[in-house]
């Protein structure tokens, strides 16, 4: 597997337990994966990027995967396709830092080592939906962290 495979591997672990199981503070799983499975400083920070990231847009990536690729009911998808979702949905729509055609090659590749059989066809035919939208929807982020930030202020 790939060094930042790996990481975004890591990253999936990390929010699909954060996901199934309320009580788990992401910070701890993290800590608790890295143990087991050590990575480089560099790509430890980009698993704690995407982790960090992700969380605090759950919701409004929830809302806009539910409201771009309807055909998908959100409370259908299995968790680990769901967050495996969330993750390539940040990198390319929020963060802008992994080209699309990476984080959909990066998500189906998470997908067959995590998912169902199905699952690669069907990450890869969400986010194929999803980034016909990628600008319109990177305004709806960022329009949303900056209300939020104002209103934290």
């Amino acid at each position: 597997m790939k060094p930042r495979t790996r990481a975004r591997a890591i990253a999936l672990q990390v929010l699909y337990e954060t996901d199934i199981a309320n009580n788990h503070l992401p910070g701890d799983v993290l800590r608790t994966r890295l143990e087991e499975m050590p990575l480089a400083d560099d790509l430890a920070e980009f698993s704690r990027q995407i982790i960090f990231g992700v969380l605090p847009l759950t919701q409004d990536l929830d809302q806009l995967i539910a409201r771009y690729a309807p055909e998908w009911p959100l409370e259908q998808i299995a968790a680990i396709d769901r967050n495996i979702l969330r993750i390539a949905f940040w990198e390319f729509a929020v963060s802008r830092e992994t080209p699309v055609k990476v984080a959909i090659n990066e998500a189906v590749e998470l997908a067959k080592l995590y998912g169902s059989d199905s699952a690669p066809r069907f990450v890869n035919g969400v986010l194929g939906t999803l980034v016909e939208h990628e600008q319109e929807i990177h305004q709806i982020i960022k329009n949303r962290i900056a209300l939020a930030a104002k209103s934290e202020s």
